[in-house]
């Protein structure tokens, strides 16, 4: 499993994850346009979605690409590691039925957080700051529809929610391991 540090930064964008996965596939390299015919996405997003592998080190431009077969991004030794996760991770979401938009920019870190143990709100939050209430309450649900964790309700007064990871929700953890 790659550290929180990194998980976080490569949920920072909507694109990263499918984009390395598309770069580990290729050898550890690609061209601008194959990326953007193959992963999907407009040249704007691609653009500023390299920018910001290329600020976290895991991707450079290849400075002898001239050649029409050289790629001309190629991914760097630590951001060969982040590619191979984000390989495993496409494959299961995949496997698992799971669109990318289907799974917010806290999903990932989430569902590493619920693999440790149940959680309430309250601990996701302090956990994973600096999300926003908003954006942890839209992210549960989002899981919750999709069946990759589930709410129980403590018996207490007030009663307390209580979230945990469904056996489709386990299996992604896995491969984030």
């Amino acid at each position: 499993m790659i550290d929180e540090h990194e998980l976080r930064r490569l949920t920072a964008g909507r694109w990263l994850v499918p984009l390395l996965a598309h770069l580990d596939a290729g050898g550890g390299g690609s061209r601008f346009a194959a990326m953007l015919s193959q992963v999907g996405l407009s040249r704007s997003a691609l653009a500023a979605s390299l920018g910001q592998l290329q600020e976290a080190g895991w991707l450079v431009r290849n400075s002898g690409h001239g050649h029409p077969l050289r790629p001309e991004y190629v991914l760097t030794a630590s951001g060969a590691t982040v590619a191979a996760f984000c390989g495993k991770l496409m494959e299961q979401r995949r496997r698992l039925g799971l669109e990318p938009v289907q799974l917010p920019r806290w999903s990932l870190p989430v569902v590493a957080r619920l693999d440790e143990a149940t959680a309430r709100f309250t601990d996701l939050r302090q956990i994973l700051a600096p999300v926003t209430p908003r954006a942890l309450s839209l992210t549960l649900k989002q899981l919750l529809s999709v069946t990759l964790i589930e709410r129980a309700l403590e018996d207490r007064f007030p009663p307390i929610a209580i979230y945990g990871l469904t056996p489709k929700g386990r299996a992604l953890a896995e491969v984030m391991r």
